[in-house]
């Protein structure tokens, strides 16, 4: 099994940038692109603000490339149908367990869809829902109430769901809040500065956490 190298061997001799983080580019029909702004946008704040050292501009990693070894978080979004290969799982799944973070956001309708696929990466595990108090929610920016509200659809509250292996958080789905929304330039949604700013640290909170556990 390939491994995630750790985050001190990730770091970079002569100045650069130390890390690098991806989207996830998923089969399906589902518009896997559909927030390109977001994570330049989040690694900018993150660099400022969390003392990061993130390759400024993100890179694209399919499901079931080697590549996804190479990134200790990656962030998949999306409004509609996942499908994950037999190959997808396999990889994702040794990804995950080796040390990888994977922050899945839905933009709204994705979530019947991924929770189906998860189950073929993970049969025996299932998404459970983060209480308010986990670190997730205070290792860099204070979230009380847990996981914040950035766009309104159904008039449903922010759910985070994640899963663990051997108590490690390994993987985040962040359901009803649209984070990446909020992280996307201003004059895309036209969201007030503070909703921005909320979803940006809780952005980093994402960050720092997968970088250190």
């Amino acid at each position: 099994m390939k491994r995630v190298l750790p985050l001190l061997s990730l770091l970079l001799s002569f100045g650069g940038f130390a890390q690098e983080l991806a989207f996830v580019k998923y089969k399906g029909g589902g518009d896997w692109y559909a927030n390109p702004t977001s994570l330049p946008n989040l690694i900018t704040y993150c660099n400022k603000n969390i003392n990061t050292q993130i390759n400024p501009k993100p890179q694209t990693v399919e499901v079931d490339s080697p590549d996804l070894f190479q990134f200790p978080l990656v962030h998949m979004t999306g409004h509609g149908n996942v499908f994950f290969s037999d190959n997808d799982a396999e990889n994702l799944r040794n990804y995950l367990i080796s040390g990888g973070f994977l922050h899945i956001d839905d933009n709204y309708g994705m979530q019947p869809y991924i929770t189906k696929e998860l189950k073929k990466v993970f049969p025996d595990k299932d998404l459970v829902e983060l209480p308010a108090n986990h670190e997730i929610f205070n290792i860099a920016f204070p979230f009380p109430d847990g996981l914040p509200k950035i766009h309104e659809h159904d008039g449903k509250r922010p759910q985070a769901f994640g899963l663990f292996h051997e108590g490690r958080l390994m993987l985040l789905f962040t359901f009803e809040s649209d984070l990446g929304d909020g992280w996307e330039d201003p004059e895309v949604h036209n969201d007030p500065e503070n909703v921005r700013e909320k979803a940006l640290k809780m952005g980093a909170n994402i960050v720092k956490y997968a970088f250190e556990h």
